[in-house]
């Protein structure tokens, strides 16, 4: 990597957290409050230089920036059944894909490299793009390790066992092996570990 495209690629990612940073909502972690959006994405990043050291820089910038201002876009602005909810997932991805475009054309990214980022926040071509899948296995282990223990003190196990075996599908092998060395919490392991003997029935 050159050093234009290092610094490139470091100031695009100031941008995202710039953005993140506004975010109203905030979460306790290491001691102190952190805007929400702007810890997910720090998150994304320390998971992806684990799982993908090697990543380039347009799969870093699509970690860095798989939340971007994701509260701009509420929830409940939309029909509370399945296919509401799949209309925000969508609307989400083409919100955070425009925005990280304009970030990226700030900084000398090209149209071609633009394109490629909004693609995988889109998730095109899941299972298929390399790019997409580790992007996807990144966003499962960051959840299953940060959020997943939250999930299940608000819901019942039997709908953390379905989450999480959905989350499970989602997942590469490797991603999947991944998952098993998180340093994740007894009650989490175990509600895993059901979900998976669920999976094997």
């Amino acid at each position: 990597m050159t050093q234009d495209t290092t610094s490139r690629l470091a100031q695009v990612l100031a941008l995202i957290d710039e953005e993140n940073k506004q975010d109203p909502n905030q979460e306790l972690a290491h001691g102190q409050s952190w805007p929400k959006e702007y810890l997910y994405g720090l998150r994304m990043t320390e998971q992806q230089r684990a799982f993908v050291p090697n990543a380039d820089e347009l799969l870093q910038i699509a970690c860095r920036a798989q939340h971007i201002k994701r509260w701009s876009i509420a929830r409940a602005s939309y029909p509370m059944n399945r296919a509401g909810y799949h209309q925000w997932r969508s609307d989400l991805g083409a919100f955070h894909g425009e925005l990280t475009a304009q970030l990226m054309a700030k900084v000398g990214y090209s149209l071609a490299e633009q394109s490629t980022v909004k693609n995988l926040l889109l998730k095109k071509q899941l299972k298929q793009d390399p790019q997409a899948q580790a992007l996807e296995d990144v966003i499962c282990l960051v959840f299953l390790r940060y959020y997943l223990a939250d999930f299940a003190q608000r819901h019942s196990e039997e709908k953390i066992v379905s989450i999480i075996k959905k989350t499970w599908r989602k997942m590469s092998a490797s991603g999947q092996a991944a998952a098993l060395e998180l340093p994740l919490s007894d009650e989490v392991t175990a509600l895993v570990a059901k979900a998976l003997a669920c999976s094997e029935e």
